[in-house]
């Protein structure tokens, strides 16, 4: 499956390439051998600085951190890319395309335990295969999606990064925005900005009209 068609409430279709298993599980390496190697240089330092009991306190709780919040971190705080997803242009989305929430990122990572099993994401690559749009058993519970991206996207922030002034963000706009457009209506904005330049013609003026 090269590509995946989401139609959004409003009837604009989201084109999404999903993440190969190959490129995923490279990618989960690279944020490994950071991870581990940041690990080995917190045990070097906690030696040196802290007695041995205190020292190995502080390198199993910051080594715990670490492995669980990378990830988490990174998909919350990054719009969905760890530096190994990164470097292999992956992103981590919502289903529907929209960035993740903190609970989704927390399920899907909490899942890696099953994932992992047997040995080096053996039962994530057996759901992986079985399903057309590549998504293992974590980014099923969490209703998530892992895609590839051929150009990088533009996100929330960085929508308006080139306007020295943006009338939306005074404080009165702000306010009247959040009482009264509903949050399926500003999702629907975001993600017809962030998807405009891959909408056939005819959807995109179809989604300004309704705008």
């Amino acid at each position: 499956m090269s590509e995946l068609t989401i139609t959004t409430p409003e009837h604009v279709e989201i084109r999404l390439e999903p993440a190969g298993a190959g490129s995923r599980f490279l990618a989960v390496f690279i944020d490994f051998i950071i991870t581990s190697g940041i690990s080995v240089f917190i045990r070097q330092i906690c030696i040196l600085l802290l007695p041995a009991a205190l020292a190995g306190a502080v390198f199993i709780t910051s080594s715990f951190v670490l492995t669980w919040g990378w990830h988490i971190y990174f998909e919350v705080k990054k719009h969905g890319r760890t530096l190994g997803k990164r470097a292999l242009s992956l992103r981590v989305v919502d289903a529907r395309g929209l960035p993740v929430t903190v609970y989704q990122s927390i399920v899907r990572n909490v899942a890696r335990v099953v994932d992992f099993l047997p040995a080096f994401y053996g039962v994530g690559a057996l759901v992986m295969m079985l399903r057309g749009d590549r998504r293992r058993l974590g980014d099923i519970l969490a209703d998530t999606l892992v895609i590839r991206e051929s150009q990088p996207l533009a996100y929330r922030g960085e929508l308006g990064a080139e306007r020295h002034f943006n009338t939306l963000r005074t404080p009165r706009v702000q306010r009247l925005i959040r009482h009264r457009v509903s949050l399926e209506e500003r999702e629907f904005l975001l993600a017809l900005c962030l998807r405009a330049q891959k909408m056939s013609p005819a959807r995109s003026h179809w989604g300004r009209q309704r705008i």
